[in-house]
């Protein structure tokens, strides 16, 4: 079950979430790694507490997160954390409070086990695919399971609040998509659907990489959702390729037949997939 791997994660995510509020409440600056990628000092210092806490406690282990300069571990088999320290940064430069933390555990290249916390909110979602997913909000706990609605005009869609584009647009129009919220981070929006506040998510970009899907896709399949690129793919986490090229849909089971090939649609004609 993986109870360890939990709890030890659980126990990082919650002090890098601390560190991430400590540069919050201080007048940090912002660099850019490329014109849309922004970057603090509190990517760089949540990074460095993760990597060092995981290596502590689970030696063996790979390890590859956004901030390494060196994530030649992708390349080993076996077991293989993927981190983001901080997803959202452009959420945390607004200071609206929608970013999180984000470990995921891959195991032969398959995601198995994710936790996501929330700082601002004090929210954790954790999950073992197979086993379940919680939320943790201020100390009391409740099972997580994603909605059964299956029309898709009922679907509610959470989006990003920073990379929202006119493909996604054409999806709601297709599926007839009333409902929509924004977010930041792509664990918060998976979040969302395992505890019923979304039913789906959709990302037709491929400006996403592994240690944004690792963590979310094990605690939205731990819900009893779906997690895949936008060509139906399961995602398979290794190699040297860091980048999402095929996009991401995140979607509860009951409707995941219906949005699918609506949203492999949109991404063909904006040239994202074949």
């Amino acid at each position: 079950m993986l109870n360890r791997e939990i709890a030890e994660s659980a126990r990082i995510a919650r002090r890098a979430g601390a560190i991430l509020m400590e540069v919050y409440a201080t007048d940090f600056s912002v660099a850019y790694k490329d014109e849309a990628d922004p970057v603090t000092e509190a990517d760089t210092r949540a990074n460095a507490y993760i990597v060092g806490e995981l290596r502590k406690a689970f030696p063996k282990d790979g390890i590859v997160a956004e901030e390494n300069e060196d994530n030649s571990d992708a390349l080993r088999s076996g077991r293989c954390w993927y981190v983001d320290p901080l997803d959202g940064t452009r959420e945390f430069v607004a200071r609206n409070g929608e970013f999180s933390v984000m470990l995921g555990l891959a195991i032969d290249g398959v995601s198995t086990a994710g936790v996501v916390y929330q700082p601002g909110t004090d929210k954790l979602y954790f999950g073992v695919v197979g086993g379940g997913a919680m939320l943790e909000e201020r100390a009391v706990r409740r099972l997580l399971k994603v909605s059964e609605v299956a029309e898709p005009s009922q679907l509610k869609l959470v989006v990003s609040r920073s990379h929202r584009n006119s493909a996604v647009a054409d999806v709601v129009a297709r599926l007839g998509i009333g409902q929509e919220t924004a977010s930041g981070s792509v664990g918060l929006k998976a979040g969302l659907i395992a505890e019923q506040e979304a039913d789906v998510y959709v990302h037709i970009s491929d400006r996403s990489s592994m240690w944004d899907a690792c963590g979310p896709e094990a605690i939205l399949k731990a819900a009893g959702g779906r997690f895949t690129d936008l060509e139906g793919n399961p995602y398979h986490y290794g190699g040297t390729d860091m980048r999402n090229r095929k996009g991401i849909l995140a979607c509860n089971a009951a409707a995941y037949e219906a949005v699918l090939p609506v949203a492999r649609q949109a991404a063909r004609s904006i040239g994202l997939i074949q």
